[in-house]
């Protein structure tokens, strides 16, 4: 009786133990292209008359980049704005900074719950 018993513990355990797996049954929508096939392939064919193709891996945007300003102002640019950098990226991010600054930000006039056209 009790080999009886445990066999049919076995049994059931071994039937509960197996895997069930449960998937949600929504369908992806269709993908609606923005741009038609000729469009595609227009744009394709003019990357190729460039010789450019900015999804290269080996894509260097800045190959032909040409600087308007010299060394020296860049230099001089950078060394005006290293207080103002610092400031931003202190222990407060920079709200002591702002706080100190002398022209006073532009007050919005906006309360919650106005629509966001109204004058």
């Amino acid at each position: 009786m009790n080999r009886n018993i445990a066999s049919a513990l076995v049994i059931a355990a071994a039937a509960v133990a197996g895997n069930a797996f449960a998937d949600d049954i929504t369908i992806a929508p269709a993908f609606v292209p923005s741009a038609t096939r000729a469009q595609v392939q227009a744009e394709l064919q003019q990357y190729k008359q460039a010789g450019v193709n900015p999804w290269s891996t080996s894509y260097n945007p800045l190959r032909g980049f040409q600087s308007g300003q010299t060394r020296a102002q860049v230099t001089a640019d950078y060394l005006r704005a290293r207080g103002e950098v610092a400031a931003f990226q202190g222990e407060d991010s920079g709200s002591f900074y702002l706080a100190q600054a002398h022209t006073p930000a532009e007050r919005s006039t906006t309360l919650a719950g106005e629509p966001k056209n109204a004058q």
